[in-house]
């Protein structure tokens, strides 16, 4: 039996809201699922297993019924599908109402349920939720019935407040797979207990690679490959400085860094080290050309204390330095130190 495991597509979400790539970024979204689901048509897989949060937010029944289309036009792929803390179920909500394609199965049920398709020899549990949150370990204790189907487990969580899961537990359980969604990052907990990670990169947190599992269940034996998918990545990237370093420097090593990189990705810098005290790196431009989310500075100016004190001896920069122990300050007192002292000559220099 050939499978598909995604989780977390969070279709309607619009990332980076206010950004300029923002709105490609939302299609992107749509146009990544589909593109997955033509692939699942193509390599005739026999199940999508889509482990909660497909929609971003409880969807409206237009959004519904665009992906119940896209669904109905895969031939011969069958769908199982719970929904997560994003996409909760709600009294009114249209995924309880809307008459799915006989392809689609969702497991609507707030505890678990077991339904199968005995045309592939398959079983699979889960239950959706029906709140943002749900703080009880409820996986703790769920096993399959006996029989000889493939028994796979659909699960979203993996928080304190999003049903808390030991990987260990539900490896013991006695199913065959277990696609588990919630979290972003892709990546097994135990044997055969896996998180697809979420389909594209949804926020800055999101960095890495993001697709989803394309796996074989046959005589008992898992065989499972993870599919790199998402069209760009979020990149955290730290950019050491120097004394000599200026904006024009710190520029272009990051223009050369993205170039090599990837133009397409997002990224938020840092600057870190030690600069000139009389250096401000213009965030604004440096951050310009590309899609760079944030420039965040953490430098900290270089300081000659010993200069500084003996230039400013009787002076209020003086007397600053002095009601420090400097043979003995700790990591608050250092950065007190620093603070204040960029804090006064700036002030000294706005005088001059």
């Amino acid at each position: 039996m050939k499978f598909f495991h995604l989780a977390d597509v969070h279709l309607g979400a619009m990332p980076d809201r206010g950004a300029p790539w923002s709105r490609t970024r939302g299609k992107e979204i749509w146009d990544t699922f589909r593109q997955v689901i033509r692939r699942a048509e193509k390599e005739q897989t026999d199940l999508v297993l889509i482990a909660g949060d497909l929609f971003h937010a409880p969807p409206s029944e237009e959004m519904v019924r665009d992906v119940n289309s896209l669904f109905a036009s895969a031939d011969g792929v069958r769908f199982a599908l719970i929904a997560g803390n994003h996409d909760y179920l709600t009294e009114n909500s249209p995924v309880l109402t809307f008459p799915w394609n006989r392809n689609v199965t969702w497991l609507f049920s707030r505890e678990a349920e077991c339904v199968r398709f005995p045309e592939i020899g398959t079983e699979v549990y889960g239950f959706s939720y029906y709140s943002q949150e749900i703080t009880e370990p409820l996986y703790d204790d769920l096993h399959p019935l006996p029989g000889k189907n493939l028994k796979i487990l659909l699960a979203h969580g993996g928080d304190i407040d999003h049903i808390p899961l030991n990987g260990r537990v539900i490896a013991k359980a006695g199913f065959d797979y277990v696609a588990l969604g919630h979290i972003h990052k892709p990546g097994s907990i135990a044997q055969g207990v896996v998180y697809s990670g979420a389909l594209t990169p949804i926020d800055r947190n999101d960095t890495g690679v993001h697709g989803y599992v394309a796996g074989e269940l046959k005589k008992g034996r898992l065989k499972i490959e993870f599919v790199p998918v998402a069209p760009r990545e979020y990149v955290h990237l730290e950019i050491p400085c120097g004394l000599t370093d200026t904006t024009f420097t710190i520029q272009e090593r990051l223009e050369a860094f993205v170039r090599e990189r990837g133009e397409e990705h997002i990224y938020h810098v840092v600057l870190t080290g030690n600069r000139n005290p009389g250096t401000l790196f213009d965030r604004a431009r440096i951050a310009g050309g590309y899609n760079i989310l944030e420039v965040e500075d953490q430098t900290t100016p270089a300081f000659h204390i010993e200069e500084l004190r003996t230039r400013f001896r009787g002076q209020m920069i003086g007397d600053y330095i002095e009601s420090f122990s400097l043979a003995d300050m700790d990591e608050t007192e250092e950065l007190a130190l620093q603070y204040g002292l960029e804090a006064l000559l700036c002030s000294r220099e706005d005088t001059d």
